[in-house]
């Protein structure tokens, strides 16, 4: 066994997986979460038709520079006074993976990065099992700003913050999103199921094909979950195989 394929199998062990295990391939269609929580439909997620009247009307027209400059400096929701910078998002801008969370924490807050505190190790770790690097995927965040104490993202916030994703999104073009955590998963498919209902499913983000996972920061918590993590990165394997 080669050194790298030795430290492959280290990460594959902290995640709870002893071996490399695909199943057979899925050709079923990709499936939309509508904007209700009762059920999943097969109709297509309607685009949004306007932003709100605080959002620069001209984001959607913005390239890189524009964006993380107009980001820098956003003053639209009040956590703009308590944050110590914006975490624009880090990466690939021509990633076939694109990872997003819900928002930045102490340690991405400080660094101005997202994912690179204990839950962004394991992030590394997660995408290292499935055979991705850090530098080869985009990662960004539903929010720019830290929610004071690490709270979780109020809709204001999001609604605020949401174009600019959207545009990260329509530049990168990835080929499949990854959702990380229920708060990521909510704002990109405009559902309130719930995760576990989600997972385990080839979804669909404006046509870009979406599955949804546990964010890392929970299964530091929960490192039970680490297996169900691992049956979505095989699953997000297989879609990438298959587009």
């Amino acid at each position: 066994m080669s050194t790298q394929e030795v430290q492959r199998q280290r990460y594959l062990d902290a995640l709870g997986v002893t071996r490399w295990e695909l199943r057979q391939a899925d050709a079923s269609p990709p499936i939309a979460v509508s904007a209700v929580s009762d059920g999943i439909s097969t109709n297509p997620i309607p685009v949004k038709s306007g932003i709100t009247e605080k959002t620069p009307t001209n984001v959607g027209a913005m390239d890189w520079a524009d964006l993380e400059a107009t980001v820098r400096v956003c003053t639209k929701c009040p956590l703009h006074a308590t944050r110590t910078q914006t975490v624009f998002g880090v990466g690939n801008r021509q990633a076939h993976w694109m990872f997003v969370g819900e928002a930045p924490g102490a340690d991405e807050d400080r660094l101005g990065e997202p994912f690179v505190g204990r839950a962004g190790q394991l992030l590394n770790a997660m995408l290292f099992a499935a055979g991705l690097k850090r530098e080869e995927v985009y990662i960004a965040n539903v929010l720019k700003s830290r929610p004071p104490g690490n709270r979780d993202p109020q809709p204001q916030e999001v609604a605020q913050c949401e174009p600019y994703l959207i545009r990260q999104i329509e530049l990168i073009q990835p080929r499949l999103i990854v959702a990380l955590g229920r708060h990521a998963a909510h704002s990109l498919l405009k559902t309130e199921m719930a995760l576990a209902k989600l997972r385990g499913q080839k979804l669909s983000y404006h046509g870009t094909p979406l599955i949804v996972t546990y964010h890392p920061a929970y299964l530091l918590r929960n490192p039970i979950d680490k297996r169900k993590v691992w049956e979505d990165l095989c699953l997000a394997k297989r879609i990438m195989e298959q587009a």
